[in-house]
């Protein structure tokens, strides 16, 4: 058997990435020197993306139950500014000359925060109760034959064939992040929602505290080991530098900014886009990207019911769609968008101008010739418009005026988010309280190849919101994990992504950066892909 190599492992990304890895250079502080008793006593405040309903990140793709998910708990591996992927909770491992058995050993002093110490029992139920809900996850365990847990501190992986993405999945670093939970708390299946918040990670979740609609407090782990390298994206010593964590949650962007101004708060993750001219004007604050590879805007269609159970009207409303107003509208921000009619976010590996029929500009002659050929019979299509959400709230607006000029029938229901991501879940028809349509935005670590992109998980019932049911395309995916070669792999990404377009899998609706606003004196955001929490000194 021969030990892998993470750093040998393919970056993610090329120009995104290398920007991202400057700016993580430039802002990150190296862990070491302890600080003193007095200046360790301190309170960071955060005004998350949304209000937060939903403590379980594997149950949801929400980002703000993914960002919770890196408070508490901790992951296998991780994946580091340079789109590498290297060792968080493993302490090493090997792979057999055939590829075929994978051997993981855990590092010393995981320990849950209930005392109990973290064994490789509570990793393999973990795995596949994330295998069961995410798209990797899925495409993985279709390879395992079976898990091992030899002791207490180690589990092998037995392939029926090679996987060459295995500590990829592992380490993936956004939605849905494979974490690990105790397994009492892991054999909760996938579908339900988990009764128990105990994690391993740089915080405690004060449960005790927790108010939705108000606040979240995290308290720091003093237990906590964090890894002896630098922090970099999802990977690295995760240390912790302050006593606890505030989230406040505040519905209204007004409020945030001025929580911000008068320094009720140190950060504010996602502002308001047309704040940024007085952000970028005041001494006090500082913009500082944690996602330098940008957002991807989406439209996505319910396959299980009329009217987008008819690929010839998914078409239709594809073609109806030009991403021009929606930056405009959504964002208007100069210096923040980019028009990217690509599936995989332009900047990154697998960004490709084969796209079929879609143009990213409006058609709403082509699209109404569409409609009336597909025989569409005038049902309304309910689209969901999360009013609540400065980021992607006026979407829907945009969408509804298009796809009305090319002949449909739009019932926009306003709700807020979290209303929004419960109701997503539901696969009842739309007049009975399901859903025809809902927006939402995309990192790009989130996107960046058939595997990672969950509306490419074309599984039916068992794929994201939506639910498609495309054998072809999960045909490509199959492809795609076992290629060897950088050139393979980019010819059967663009093919994954030209299936996606033939079928409507859903629609991107153009790119864009939100970088968040920093009070002086509030240094160490780590840019990650995701919002993590760790290494932030506060004076």
């Amino acid at each position: 058997m021969h030990t892998s190599n993470p750093s040998a492992a393919r970056p993610v990304s090329r120009r995104a990435l290398s920007k991202w890895a400057a700016c993580a250079a430039m802002l990150v502080v190296t862990a070491g020197t302890a600080l003193p008793a007095a200046a360790q006593s301190t309170t960071l405040k955060i005004i998350p993306t949304t209000n937060m309903t939903v403590l379980d990140p594997i149950w949801t793709t929400a980002y703000i139950s993914r960002n919770f998910g890196y408070m508490i708990y901790d992951t296998l591996f991780g994946t580091d500014a340079q789109g590498r992927i290297q060792p968080q909770m493993v302490g090493k491992w090997s792979v057999s000359k055939d590829n075929k058995t994978w051997s993981f050993t855990l590092r010393d002093g995981l320990e849950f925060h209930d005392g109990k110490p973290v064994t490789s029992e509570d990793v393999v139920a973990s795995l596949k109760r994330w295998a069961s809900r995410d798209t990797f996850g899925g495409q993985l365990a279709k390879a395992i034959d079976k898990y091992e847990t030899p002791d207490a501190r180690t589990f092998v992986i037995q392939l029926k064939e090679p996987f060459g993405l295995v500590t990829e999945a592992l380490g993936k670093p956004s939605s849905n992040v494979p974490i690990i939970m105790p397994k009492r708390v892991a054999d909760t299946p996938g579908d339900v929602q988990i009764k128990e918040t105990i994690g391993s990670g740089p915080y405690i979740f004060k449960a005790d505290e927790f108010r939705p609609g108000e606040k979240a407090v995290f308290l720091k782990n003093t237990k906590y080991k964090p890894r002896a390298e630098a922090p970099s994206g999802t990977a690295g010593g995760k240390n912790v530098y302050v006593d606890r964590v505030e989230w406040l949650f505040i519905r209204d962007a007004q409020t945030q900014l001025n929580a911000l101004l008068n320094g009720e708060a140190d950060i504010l993750e996602q502002p308001a886009f047309e704040q940024y001219a007085t952000l970028r004007s005041n001494p006090n604050i500082e913009l500082v990207d944690a996602q330098p590879a940008g957002n991807q805007f989406i439209l996505r269609f319910n396959f299980l019911h009329a009217p987008f159970d008819n690929e010839k009207i998914r078409r239709a409303a594809m073609l109806a769609l030009g991403q021009e107003a929606f930056l405009r509208t959504q964002v208007g921000t100069p210096g923040l968008t980019r028009y990217c009619k690509s599936m995989f976010p332009c900047g990154t590996l697998y960004e490709s101008d084969k796209t079929g029929e879609y143009t990213g500009i409006a058609n709403p002659q082509k699209a109404k010739a569409l409609l009336a050929e597909a025989g569409y019979k005038g049902e309304p299509v309910v689209l969901m418009r999360p009013s609540d959400n400065g980021t992607i709230g006026k979407l829907p607006l945009v969408a509804k005026q298009q796809l009305e000029q090319a002949g449909f029938k739009v019932d926009m229901q306003n709700m807020d988010w979290q209303t929004l991501v419960a109701r997503r879940a539901k696969k009842d028809a739309p007049s009975a309280g399901g859903w025809s349509i809902f927006m939402t935005s995309w990192t790009a670590s989130d996107i960046l190849n058939p595997l990672t992109m969950a509306m490419m998980n074309a599984t039916g019932d068992k794929g994201w919101f939506g639910w498609q049911d495309d054998p072809k395309l999960e045909a490509i995916k199959k492809q795609f994990i076992a290629a060897t070669t950088d050139a393979e792999k980019k010819k059967l990404a663009e093919a994954a992504q030209l299936q996606a377009f033939q079928s409507v899998t859903h629609v991107p609706v153009g790119q864009y950066n939100q970088p968040a606003a920093v009070r002086k004196g509030v240094s160490g955001l780590v840019p990650a892909g995701a919002q993590v929490y760790w290494n932030i000194r506060k004076q």
